[in-house]
């Protein structure tokens, strides 16, 4: 097995971590007899040689033929890891810039690929799919790898490995040049739609889709049949898959593009398996989570799952209900009935299907949810968050309850009924992190929260807590008049928070002059400038002095810098020439379908403009009726984005005149 090994100057070659010399070890670890020690090792030798990917290194071309004798050999308890290393590898070289491949790696695949192909032959069914995935992530030519895949598909019996053969030549039949078996496995493949096995006719649809798109759309019902019957538990014993309901489902709707709910709705029909209804409600957050149009068609089989025997079920309908929040409002008495329920869920925060509908009221702005929010904010443990949790925009939908001072913030029509319990808490909280978050959610709702002001002069006193209370007093405005002294104090006692002490001051009724000079500092010195030109934007035409830097500021690399910058240039010069451009610029690919939160911000102020902002929201006045969400994040955040991005284009079109 090692013949060669010593021979190849390892010390020479690279990996993801710098020096190969460590590879020939790992190997030989790899194939020991300790099961626990040769799964480390491999586990190393594929962080080493492949770790995120993005490159072949020299060290992957050298240790191939190692890798695969390892898998080749039956007394290896790695073997399959190899050959998920080989695959890993393989995928990645045909994936990537020439630039980024080792040179060496074109004739070691050449001279791997016969006792890969060997491998398809392996007693052990589970090396023969692992195999067969290699064969299908790999770029060599269908007419080198398709005549082995059709034989062993003649002759295979294990159904796991049928599944996987199936899927390896669709792949490997679009890899040019396919010789003469490509017309033999396409019809090979469209024959086994009409398979007496619910998930070899699902695995041809796969293989069948990338040559052509529309047969998943024409085969809905073929793939729903496949989706949700018993037999789908082989797909985790494949190679290539290897997973269960949920994830099936996914991949499956994954072949589906665009809004139509069709296939969501034939998964969230019921069915005896709660797996299969918690995935329908997987899907069916997939799909509101990109798109706005299906709402209505999926909403009342929503509501039909909050009285689901699972608890996960009735979770994540209430949590998907939360989402879609006002346009769900109509059914708060349905979401109500879940208040009391304590079923947990079996994650590590163990939220209970109650909190859910607790998070579903607050979003719907119903007041039934204040009872528990008071609770919460006494300090009763809970499921919620206990920081900001922000997940990427994929095709996923992230199951997740926000934070507590988030729900707050979406209820500032209930401050007034609020406000005792917070002030309460802010009377006794020792949690200066709890402290912060209770003082940004006074901040957010501003004046509405002034019967706070006694407890935050309180909190200004101390060294500790100052901070929290200035920004929620600056927040409340000119009701924390009698904080004035205090926080002049502040300002005067210098340090690295005056920004935050003056513009406080300046908030709650001070003069101008001390802000205008600490805010002027901060835009000359800081890296990031645009909290301080926000601030700058609030003192009006008082930053008139600061016209020349603002408008060069206008012109910055940063994106938030060039919008606060002109938003603070027109606040205080009154020039829409500068500003209009400049903000202009930062919303207009919102026209292409593409949001970033700095559009928010810029919208907001192109509002304040009023008809001057009119050519650009002529340009966005189609934005509201698009269908697609405009979102950056994941989960519950990315709900809320397009709602606000949509509600601020709506402002716009509303403040810049009809004509818009």
């Amino acid at each position: 097995m090692w013949v060669g090994l010593d021979a190849v100057d390892w010390a020479r070659l690279k990996h993801n971590y710098g020096s190969a010399e460590d590879v020939p070890g790992l190997l030989r670890r790899c194939g020991g007899p300790d099961p626990d020690d040769a799964g480390d090792a491999s586990s190393e030798l594929l962080n080493l040689l492949f770790h995120q990917g993005g490159w072949v290194c020299s060290a992957a071309s050298a240790a191939l033929p190692f890798v695969l004798r390892l898998a080749a050999t039956p007394q290896v308890p790695s073997r399959c890891a190899m050959l998920e290393l080989v695959a890993m590898l393989a995928a990645e070289a045909g994936r990537i810039e020439a630039r980024f491949l080792d040179p060496g790696w074109a004739l070691a695949w050449k001279q791997a690929l016969p006792e890969l192909l060997s491998l398809l032959d392996d007693p052990e069914p589970e090396i023969r799919r692992a195999a067969a995935d290699v064969l299908a992530v790999c770029d060599s030519p269908g007419e080198l790898v398709l005549p082995a895949l059709l034989r062993c598909w003649e002759a295979e019996d294990d159904l796991a490995t049928r599944l996987e053969l199936v899927l390896s030549l669709g792949q490997a039949a679009m890899r040019a040049p396919v010789g003469g078996h490509g017309v033999e496995v396409f019809d090979l493949l469209r024959g086994l739609l009409d398979s007496p096995q619910a998930q070899i006719r699902l695995a041809a649809v796969h293989a069948l889709a990338p040559s052509d798109p529309d047969l998943p759309a024409r085969r809905l019902d073929l793939m729903l049949e496949a989706v949700r019957d018993p037999t789908i538990e082989l797909w985790r014993h494949t190679s290539s898959v290897r997973t269960g309901v949920l994830g099936i489902h996914r991949w499956a709707a994954g072949l589906i593009t665009g809004p139509a709910p069709t296939f969501t709705l034939g998964l969230l029909a019921d069915h005896h398996d709660a797996e299969q209804r918690i995935g329908a409600l997987a899907q069916a957050g997939r799909l509101l989570a990109q798109w706005r149009s299906p709402t209505a068609a999926l909403l009342p089989h929503l509501l039909a799952r909050l009285d689901d025997p699972a608890s996960e079920a009735r979770f994540r309908a209430a949590e998907l209900l939360a989402c879609v929040g006002p346009a769900a409002a109509a059914h708060a008495d349905e979401v109500a009935t879940l208040l009391s329920d304590t079923a947990a869920r079996t994650t590590r925060k163990r939220q209970t299907v109650g909190e859910a509908a607790l998070w579903a009221l607050a979003r719907m702005n119903d007041p039934r949810c204040l009872p528990g929010l008071i609770e919460l904010i006494a300090g009763t443990c809970s499921g919620f968050a206990s920081t900001s949790a922000h997940y990427p925009a994929t095709d996923l939908h992230h199951v997740v309850l926000p934070a507590l001072h988030e729900v707050l913030g979406h209820v500032p029509d209930h401050a007034e009924l609020l406000l005792p319990a917070i002030c309460g808490r802010l009377d006794t909280a020792t949690d200066e992190r709890l402290l912060n978050r209770l003082c940004d959610v006074l901040a957010d709702w501003g004046p509405v929260a002034k019967a706070a002001v006694p407890q935050l002069l309180g909190l200004l006193e101390d060294d500790r807590t100052w901070m929290a209370a200035a920004k929620a007093l600056a927040g409340i405005g000119l009701a924390g008049n009698g904080a004035r002294d205090l926080l002049l104090s502040r300002l005067r006692a210098a340090g690295p928070h005056t920004e935050l002490a003056a513009w406080a001051y300046w908030r709650v009724g001070g003069e101008p002059g001390p802000v205008l000079e600490v805010l002027g500092r901060s835009v000359e010195e800081r890296r990031f400038r645009h909290p301080a030109l926000r601030k700058l934007a609030g003192l009006g035409s008082h930053a008139a002095p600061y016209a020349d830097r603002l408008r060069a500021l206008t012109a910055d690399t940063d994106p938030w810098t060039r919008v606060e910058a002109a938003h603070a240039l027109w606040a205080a010069t009154s020039d829409t020439e500068t500003a209009v451009p400049v903000l202009t610029a930062a919303v207009l690919d919102l026209t292409k379908g593409t949001y970033l939160p700095v559009m928010l911000p810029a919208l907001g102020h192109l509002a304040e403009l009023g008809q001057a902002a009119q050519p650009v929201a002529h340009l966005l006045r189609d934005i509201p009726d698009r269908d697609r969400r405009l979102r950056t994040n994941g989960g519950w955040r990315g709900f809320v984005q397009d709602e606000n991005i949509r509600a601020a284009v709506g402002e716009l079109l509303s403040a810049s005149g009809p004509s818009a």
